[in-house]
């Protein structure tokens, strides 16, 4: 009986399980908010606290929003992340605070505001820990700071350009629901429209917009072109090698259609930096565009499978695509054997 553990011995076992199950970023959102509740107790202050709460739904988004006694209306910060399409867990808002393009503006108050979160308390389903918030102007201040960024070409990244695509959708969807509330208001409508007419209007739009954003090409197929060709892959995090952009051209729109490549480089023609406003499958249609280029892709990805799978490399897996998929208008490649 000396070996049973005792009963606060088997909670520190199970607690200690259970730990080891979580992922980093868990153990530290876990930390953060034991850090929160400790830190209002001991400060004595009273933290404001949300009298309503809700969720803006926009497409597949789901942004956490609340009204403070005070009057303040405050997104949540995982909220802040999802609505400029920032993706992973964690302190997200936090990492927002360190890119360069909005550093690279004297934009001290909304540098401010994301560094200084509004701890409020009723946003948690544990009683007494606060959350942490944003008021709802900071995520406008903060579209607005991306698409400044942009206009000065200081966009470096593949995610740095989604951020401002979805800030670029916000701030255009925000304008037309107001003028929409506007009128509402100056006619009398106010009183009248259901109460989530707005958010059904605004969802409307911001699924409308994503459509023309929507993520075409799988994040495979710029994994395996990678592999095949055997670098070291960084993620869809990093810049890819610019001549990705030449294999994708290649690979896929060259091979669709014939006249398909030029006529969507016309469409997009470049700037004096040599960027295009739109990616070229922006252009495709829905009804046949689209379900082309997602064949096409799966065929690829299915070669690439293949060619991983047995070892190939790039040269190899590209000779197979010339025989199954040859460019359009092209002339095919004769598998001659030369003797001596």
């Amino acid at each position: 009986m000396d070996d049973e553990p005792t009963k606060g011995e088997g909670k520190a076992k199970g607690g200690q399980a259970r730990a080891q199950k979580l992922t980093k970023e868990q153990r530290s959102e876990i930390a953060r908010l034991g850090g929160l509740a400790k830190k209002a107790q001991s400060s004595g202050a009273k933290l404001p606290e949300a009298t309503h709460k809700g969720a803006l739904k926009i497409g597949e988004l789901v942004i956490p929003c609340f009204v403070l006694e005070d009057g303040r209306r405050v997104i949540s910060g995982r909220g802040m992340t999802a609505a400029i399409g920032m993706k992973g867990r964690g302190q997200g808002i936090a990492r927002i605070s360190t890119l360069k393009v909005l550093n690279s503006f004297e934009n001290n108050n909304l540098a401010l505001a994301i560094k200084s979160p509004i701890q409020f308390l009723g946003g948690s389903p544990k009683v007494g820990v606060p959350s942490d918030g944003f008021e709802a102007t900071v995520l406008q201040d903060l579209c607005e700071a991306l698409l400044q960024a942009r206009d000065a070409g200081l966009l470096k990244t593949e995610a740095e350009r989604r951020y401002v695509q979805f800030a670029d959708m916000l701030i255009r969807s925000f304008a037309r629901v107001g003028i929409i509330a506007l009128v509402d208001e100056a006619t009398g409508f106010q009183a009248d429209r259901p109460a989530d007419a707005l958010e059904r209007y605004l969802e409307k739009l911001i699924s409308k917009e994503l459509a023309a954003w929507a993520k075409k090409f799988p994040d495979e197929f710029y994994e395996n072109i990678y592999k095949l060709k055997g670098w070291t892959w960084p993620g869809m995090g990093k810049n890819r090698y610019s001549v990705v952009g030449n294999y994708t051209r290649d690979l896929v729109f060259e091979r669709i259609a014939p006249g398909l490549l030029p006529e969507l480089e016309r469409k997009s023609p470049k700037d004096d930096k040599g960027n295009r406003p739109n990616k070229l499958h922006q252009w495709l249609t829905k009804d046949i565009g689209d379900p082309m280029l997602a064949q096409h892709l799966h065929t690829l990805v299915m070669f690439q499978r293949l060619a991983i799978a047995n070892g190939h490399g790039w040269g190899r897996f590209v000779k197979t695509v010339d025989q199954v998929l040859p460019k359009k208008g092209s002339t095919l490649e004769l598998p001659l054997d030369f003797h001596d």
